[in-house]
């Protein structure tokens, strides 16, 4: 559904708002306290709500649905993943003051890697019409496997990648502001900033490749594809300080986002044999997460936060 005229003017609204956000909003580091983000998380949802909205009217009932179940789905899986942000700024004691601008750079990197990812899923499946059936038994395996996964144990300061750039980049002892590089006896260095960015950019090609997949078993449509994505992302700032003092204790919500993984990747098997109509996979998807939800309210984690 997404003409030319539609993607360039859908990008030019994402670049102008992140332009705004940095350059107006959040141009002096500060902490980001609740009601700030509580604005800018009603905000963003507001936004999305309007976008599914306005194609539910000029594109038809098909592709609204379509639109909104792909951003639950995306931004329920968001939720999921901001535990590992959380890890990742707390592993490498990051200043709350740069935290946003930190997820400010690493959507920036994602919205690119995601639209390359998007771009690529839809030449395959158009290709190789199997395509679909593979990426259906990744998303179940996918779902079973984040039963498994015990987040809290997850140490980014040990993995493969971010030990061989310490070893090979030229690394400042210290964080300098906000700084990625700064120059030293007229060399060049990396700061410890820099190497917490890309293992933010990692870690959020890791999480794309179980939430790509995903949202190709609710529509092929790419712009419907993007745009969900898109949403779902940009709203992940504001959210990220919103919750980060709750995440540990939705203790349940990984266990719903597993059974959501499992039914959309058997949706994608069974296409061809079973039509399952979009309002009813957005009941499905809606429904669970739901439980999972009430169910961490009612049985809490006693963990800390």
């Amino acid at each position: 559904m997404g003409t030319p005229l539609l993607w360039i003017g859908f990008n030019l609204f994402v670049l102008a708002s992140i332009a705004l956000d940095l350059g107006v909003f959040n141009r002096r580091l500060h902490k980001i306290n609740l009601r700030e983000a509580g604005f800018f998380t009603l905000l963003w949802v507001a936004l999305s709500i309007l976008f599914g909205l306005g194609i539910l009217h000029y594109s038809g009932g098909q592709a609204g649905l379509e639109f909104f179940t792909g951003y639950l789905i995306e931004k329920a899986l968001s939720v999921d993943n901001l535990f590992l942000f959380l890890v990742i700024f707390r592993t490498f004691a990051i200043d709350e003051r740069l935290q946003h601008r930190m997820l400010e750079w690493g959507i920036l990197g994602a919205l690119v890697m995601r639209g390359a990812m998007i771009l690529a899923g839809t030449e395959l499946i158009q290709r190789f019409s199997w395509v679909l059936y593979g990426f259906g038994a990744f998303i179940v395996y996918a779902g079973i496997h984040m039963l498994f996964i015990k987040k809290e144990a997850i140490h980014p300061e040990q993995s493969f990648f971010f030990r061989f750039a310490n070893k090979h980049l030229r690394i400042t002892r210290d964080y300098q502001g906000e700084h990625f590089f700064v120059r030293s006896k007229g060399k060049m260095y990396a700061t410890p900033l820099f190497l917490v960015l890309l293992v933010v950019e990692l870690t959020d090609i890791t999480l794309a490749i179980d939430s790509i997949p995903a949202i190709f078993g609710i529509t092929q449509d790419p712009f419907i594809v993007y745009t969900s994505n898109v949403f779902a992302i940009l709203g992940l700032r504001a959210m990220y300080f919103l919750l980060a003092g709750v995440l540990s204790r939705l203790r349940f919500l990984t266990v719903g986002l597993s059974f959501v993984l499992t039914f959309i990747g058997a949706k994608m098997i069974a296409h061809k044999w079973v039509d399952i109509p979009e309002h009813v996979s957005l009941l499905v998807v809606a429904g669970i997460l739901l439980l999972a939800l009430a169910a961490s309210l009612l049985y809490p984690s006693r963990q800390p936060a």
